[in-house]
């Protein structure tokens, strides 16, 4: 038995590893698909949480164009899928994405990944989702970095904005209006209540022209961090819309993934 357990521990061979189960949730299987780079590592890793609304996508779906620009800059990379609303509402999310970085500490010798090297990127629904694990998180869920692209870190503020509520705001918090009882719940599912100073470092993308999500909600969110003490930086993609998959169409909304790749290095080097 023992020597079984040394052998599964082994680190893997370079390429792509399909549907690994990173967890299980009652009669929920979730699963990731991992990238390992050549080499002996240990590498930095990147856990990639997708969008779609908290109700749709899975760990293929919007995220794809992240993953060419996570390869090439040398990090070992992780999507993966979590439960979806309106079945299961918040927290549950939240807590897959910690079951997550969870399971890489556990399996980082495995992957050829440095445990003090973990980043979070995740792109709208997903964007909430690591921004709110970098705020707020299990001690043994820390991760180093957050990469939030577009992501709506105060759905209060959005609602205030509004006067009324998304039917994504509906579904993942399970409120129908926006009384002080709702708005109560909608402030203790958004990252920006938790804002404190000793979070890791954020780098909030955003375009200019998201008629989904308001590019002014990541400059609220990263002046709030700054004025707490943390570490955070805007970077707008002028004119963009909302989604990483409409900006592939744009070669002027490409530079996001150098900024992307160049601050990750930087910030876990």
């Amino acid at each position: 038995m023992r020597t079984l357990l040394f052998l599964l521990a082994l680190p893997l061979a370079a390429g792509l590893r399909a549907d690994v189960e990173f967890a299980q949730v009652g009669d929920v299987r979730l699963t990731l698909d991992a990238w390992v780079p050549d080499g002996a590592g240990p590498f930095p890793a990147v856990i990639v949480v997708h969008g779609g609304g908290f109700v749709n996508g899975d760990k293929q779906t919007y995220v794809q164009p992240l993953f060419d620009p996570l390869t090439k800059g040398g990090f070992a990379w992780f999507t993966i899928n979590y439960r979806l609303a309106p079945q299961y509402r918040f927290p549950a999310a939240v807590e897959d994405v910690e079951r997550a970085v969870l399971w890489l500490h556990t399996h980082a010798q495995e992957y050829k990944v440095d445990p003090r090297r973990i980043a979070l990127v995740g792109e709208s629904a997903g964007g909430h989702l690591v921004s709110y694990v970098g705020a707020k998180h299990k001690p043994a869920a820390r991760i180093a970095a957050v990469v939030s692209f577009y992501g709506p870190h105060d759905f209060e503020a959005r609602a205030t904005q509004r006067g009324a509520l998304s039917d994504s705001e509906k579904a993942f918090v399970g409120v129908s209006d926006t009384s002080p009882k709702s708005m109560r719940l909608l402030r203790q599912a958004s990252p920006v209540t938790y804002v404190h100073k000793d979070m890791p470092p954020y780098l909030l993308i955003h375009g200019t022209k998201d008629a989904a999500v308001p590019y002014q909600l990541s400059v609220s969110m990263c002046d709030k961090m700054k004025r707490a003490g943390a570490s955070c930086e805007v970077f707008t993609v002028q004119d963009a819309p909302h989604g990483v998959g409409p900006w592939e169409k744009n070669p002027a909304f490409q530079g996001y993934k150098k900024k992307m790749v160049e601050w990750l290095q930087a910030t876990l080097r």
